[in-house]
């Protein structure tokens, strides 16, 4: 009764990320030692034209005692805690397509600073045709729809927007020398964070806020950028954005970093997509195999001079990458994750 269709995908992601983690039904889930750090762009879409429908058919027909909670912008977060019983932090991210990133960069500092043992981080969003048309009305969505598979095109020279996605990931995430004394298999170690603002424009990015973040990330794990070995990109294929994102890459790397973009598969899925992209990260760090840019054929040359992987996938064999996310309102954020090594 409580949960709309982004609610729904956040929980079953949920669980399945406790079963694999080997916590599903663990006291520690229930003890205060772990919280929810989540969130989505907007709660369930369907619930909030319902509640629009009051206003317009003077009649509440529709509305029901789970109506708010499902369109709440809470409304992953809550209700992952109250499904598994959590009685730890609970942090919403509701910062549009930071929101999963977000979330996962809040959870790991709840752990570093000794809040937390464990945190359900991640991200979800659900697709609805209102959605499509913010976007579409911002001259932001690609126009290809007769060759759905010609498009998105991140960084391509003739690439004319973004593809609208839906889904959800959930990372579990937990402090080492617990995940270590009880056996758990580990995937890898967030290594560094940062999230900052541009403070400049709500739509049109700021590249040098963009570089700042990556910088802030590097400086939070400890590393330099010749030791990243490649870049998730945002990338989402609008002009803008893609063109402000690699000149901001190219800044804070010096060199052509390799560099590609899984919104070209998933589409954008908005408060989902930071969640979704961290795990194919890690995924792709520990397989030695960075995917290629789908519809990357000739590279836009007002784009930053960076080694974007098109056409066919990339043996990289390195110990750290770097995943970005980049939102409306100016909001950046940035994960260094590290290859675990027992």
């Amino acid at each position: 009764r409580t949960m709309g269709n982004v609610a729904l995908m956040a929980v079953v992601t949920a669980e399945e990320a406790l079963k694999d983690a080997g916590l599903l039904g663990d006291e520690i889930i229930t003890n205060g030692r772990t919280g929810v750090s989540y969130g989505s762009s907007t709660g369930s879409l369907d619930a909030i034209l319902d509640f629009y429908s009051m206003c317009i058919d003077k009649e509440v027909k529709l509305l029901n005692s789970g109506s708010y909670i499902k369109m709440m912008p809470q409304t992953t977060a809550v209700n992952i805690s109250l499904y598994f019983q959590t009685h730890g932090r609970l942090i919403p991210t509701s910062t549009a397509c930071t929101s999963g990133s977000m979330g996962i960069g809040y959870a790991y500092e709840a752990i570093k600073d000794g809040y937390q043992d464990v945190m359900i981080a991640g991200g979800a969003e659900e697709i609805h045709p209102t959605q499509v048309g913010v976007f579409d009305t911002l001259y932001a969505t690609s126009s290809k729809n007769n060759t759905p598979e010609l498009t998105p095109s991140p960084f391509d020279k003739n690439r004319d927007g973004l593809v609208i996605g839906e889904g959800a990931g959930t990372l579990i995430l937990e402090e080492y020398e617990h995940a270590k004394a009880r056996g758990a298999e580990i995937y890898a170690e967030i290594a560094g964070f940062a999230t900052n603002t541009d403070g400049t424009h709500i739509t049109n990015p700021n590249k040098d806020m963009m570089a700042e973040v990556m910088k802030q990330a590097l400086q939070s794990a400890g590393v330099s950028a010749d030791e990243i070995g490649y870049v998730n990109a945002h990338g989402t294929g609008t002009i803008n954005g893609d063109i402000a994102e690699s000149l901001a890459t190219e800044n804070v790397f010096k060199r052509e970093v390799p560099i590609s973009s899984i919104k070209s598969y998933t589409g954008h899925t908005l408060g989902a997509c930071g969640a979704i992209e961290t795990i194919l990260a890690v995924e792709m760090m520990n397989k030695k195999w960075f995917n290629p840019t789908l519809n990357l054929k000739e590279i836009d040359e007002n784009c930053g001079k960076l080694d974007y992987i098109q056409n066919e996938g990339r043996a990289i064999e390195t110990e750290y990458v770097m995943t970005n996310n980049f939102a409306f309102g100016g909001i950046n954020t940035s994960i260094i994750l590290k290859k675990f090594s027992k």
